[in-house]
């Protein structure tokens, strides 16, 4: 079995900085795009930022210049630094990701996401 674990959330004021943490286990051949996602209460899940295995990155406008997105390639790990955060970063946030994994001696391709991690941003 594959899977994806994230770390890192919590609670902040505005203004403060937080790093999640995702990663990946089980047998994978290939850890393609990987990405942060996040949904508030009663919001639509929306994608935060993404990054390809080259190291190419994305960002919703919302998050552009506050956020950066990185990854560790050997120990299959992303990361999502949050600077200046605001109140309405408060989302669960999930990470997601595009692998190749060994199922015995097939190679097989999937996409999983993480349970997710609460960030809550309040003064």
């Amino acid at each position: 079995q594959v899977q994806l674990v994230e770390s890192g959330g919590g609670s902040v004021q505005p203004g403060g900085s937080l790093t999640l943490s995702c990663a990946a286990s089980g047998s994978i051949a290939n850890l393609n795009d990987m990405g942060w996602y996040r949904q508030a209460p009663g919001k639509q899940r929306e994608l935060v930022a993404s990054i390809t295995s080259r190291g190419s990155t994305n960002y919703a406008d919302s998050v552009k210049g506050r956020f950066t997105i990185s990854r560790d390639n050997a120990k299959k790990t992303v990361f999502l630094q949050m600077n200046s955060l605001k109140p309405e970063d408060t989302a669960v946030y999930n990470c997601d990701a595009d692998l190749v994994y060994r199922d015995g001696l097939i190679f097989r391709s999937r996409r999983i996401a993480g349970q997710g991690t609460q960030v809550t941003v309040s003064s």
